[in-house]
């Protein structure tokens, strides 16, 4: 059974006395509906589940009854129900609700009425709950699936927690992990850039150990993922996202890893391809990094949103289409222009699920850096390194630097261990499973009374 720290979350809506629904959204294959499942199971509570893939009756009983009352459409679902609906007890678990968008603005009336509690998931949701009539501010709280990350990752092949307590001390400290552990820990790392995070395909590594195995698995849900572009979108639209997902892993491949739009077409013309990839992403699909124009806090207001990098949502699916010359360049320990693209993927890919929104920079003057974060209210540069070289990188001297930047901190994640070089970090690159933004509070307001002005 894998741990997933979403399950916390989850089991926490569910033994709480909250009246909103709960919407679990992410990508295809991060384990939502099971998760829900077994959160459900485990608080032993009382619950039916609809999937409104496998029975489109339930979805078409939504369309009939668009503009009845609530309690019709409570009969009906009685009435579908395989165990009784128990008032004040029952949890209704709505799955596959893409198949009908508009029960995110149903769930309003239906959680104002209060004889039972919802939960709903799915797909694609980031595309299509974008076309709702309404949203039911205040009525649904929504969590958020990733792939599995790093952490979670070494939990299921067994890293303790008093291995992880050990490894955070000496992120925090700049402590050197022990040698052994390092190396054990960097085996461990590789084997997650082959995985990856979908959990049919870490299920079975953890069973079986078999990366042929696991091979097997990304080639059968991407092509599931090119299905969902077939199935609700028009076919001059689905050519469109094709192109533009089949082309990710080349482009990652390229040496400044920046999505070229001449590459997807030489007559490009933004308004052509614009709505295809703000689909990939909110899709969840797909991770964009957008070039900024200088390393300063807000960094949103520095962004330049035609310049970016596309990533994969998980590193495993791109390490699987770049075949196995490149899991043997991985497990073989060889520095290539692949394992370079995979190292970026992964360091996306993490950052992203912990919520940080993605940025690179790059400046014909002082150069590229690969990744720029606002941490605890600072502006951190990140370099990714898969090779030997490692303390070579000239654009992150550059801006460190620029005293107009007043950047104090930088992370270097490479494969080697920790060590500080002033204000630069070199950081073993799983450590990026501890890179995160804290729980800081904001100071308190000046008391200022505005009675007698």
């Amino acid at each position: 059974m894998l741990y997933r720290k979403r399950s916390e979350d989850i089991a926490r809506w569910i033994d709480s006395k909250e009246r909103n629904a709960l919407l679990v959204t992410g990508v295809r294959q991060t384990g939502k509906t099971y998760l829900i499942r077994k959160c459900l199971e485990e608080s032993k509570k009382n619950y039916i589940e609809f999937n409104f893939i496998e029975r489109p009756e339930i979805p078409n009983m939504f369309k009939e009854l668009e503009g009845m009352g609530i309690s019709e459409i409570l009969t009906r679902l009685s009435i579908f129900s395989e165990k009784p609906l128990i008032k004040g007890e029952t949890f209704i678990f709505f799955d596959e609700i893409q198949e009908y968008k508009d029960i995110a603005t149903l769930i309003k009336f239906l959680v104002e009425e209060g004889s039972f509690r919802y939960i709903l998931s799915g797909s694609l949701l980031g595309v299509e709950l974008k076309g709702i009539r309404s949203t039911p501010v205040g009525y649904m709280r929504s969590i958020e699936m990733y792939p599995m990350d790093l952490e979670e990752f070494y939990i299921a092949m067994g890293l303790s927690e008093d291995a992880f307590e050990m490894l955070h001390s000496s992120f925090e400290k700049s402590v050197p992990v022990a040698n052994s552990i390092h190396l054990r820990l960097m085996n461990g790392f590789r084997n997650y850039m082959i995985v990856g995070g979908m959990p049919a395909a870490v299920q079975s590594f953890v069973d079986e150990s078999d990366f042929n195995k696991v091979m097997e698995i990304h080639n059968s849900i991407i092509p599931g993922y090119i299905n969902d572009f077939s199935k609700y979108e028009t076919e001059d639209r689905r050519l469109k996202l094709r192109k533009v997902y089949d082309l990710i892993p080349a482009e990652l491949d390229s040496k400044n890893k920046r999505y070229v739009f001449n590459d997807l077409d030489r007559n490009f013309r933004p308004e052509k391809y614009d709505a295809s990839f703000e689909w990939l992403v909110n899709a969840g699909v797909a991770i964009p990094v957008y070039n900024i124009t200088e390393p300063r806090i807000p960094l949103l207001l520095n962004e330049k949103a035609n310049l970016f990098k596309l990533f994969m949502s998980d590193v495993g699916l791109l390490t699987t289409q770049y075949g196995k010359g490149a899991v043997l360049s991985l497990l073989g320990g060889n520095v290539n222009v692949n394992c370079g693209a995979m190292y970026e993927n992964f360091v996306a890919q993490e950052l992203h699920s912990h919520g940080f929104n993605g940025y690179y920079f790059n400046s014909k003057k002082q150069g590229e850096v690969d990744f720029v974060i606002e941490k605890d209210f600072q502006v951190i540069p990140i370099e990714v390194k898969s090779g030997k070289d490692y303390q070579v990188h000239s654009a992150l001297n550059n801006i460190m630097s620029n005293p107009e930047y007043e950047i104090k901190k930088a992370y270097v994640l490479c494969n080697d261990n920790i060590k500080t070089n002033g204000p630069v970090y070199y950081l073993p690159i799983y450590m990026t499973m501890f890179i995160r933004n804290n729980d800081m509070d904001l100071p308190k307001p000046v008391e200022t009374s505005l009675r007698d002005i």
